[in-house]
């Protein structure tokens, strides 16, 4: 049986400026850099998982 985990709006975004803090750059940088193939693995995986959170804000 899969896990489901619940998130608040609050923990979200919160996990998300965590997130960006570990990379050490706005959601800007990342995603501008995400944009010309100019990130490293760890890089991309928190990319990847902030766009996660943010389709999931899109839906609250």
């Amino acid at each position: 049986m899969p896990t489901v985990i619940h998130r608040t709006r609050e923990q979200l975004e919160d996990q998300k400026a965590s997130l960006l803090e570990q990379v050490g750059m706005t959601y800007e940088q990342l995603r501008d850099r995400a944009q010309v193939y100019s990130l490293s693995m760890d890089e991309l995986m928190i990319w990847h998982t902030i766009e996660g959170i943010d389709y999931l804000l899109e839906g609250d």
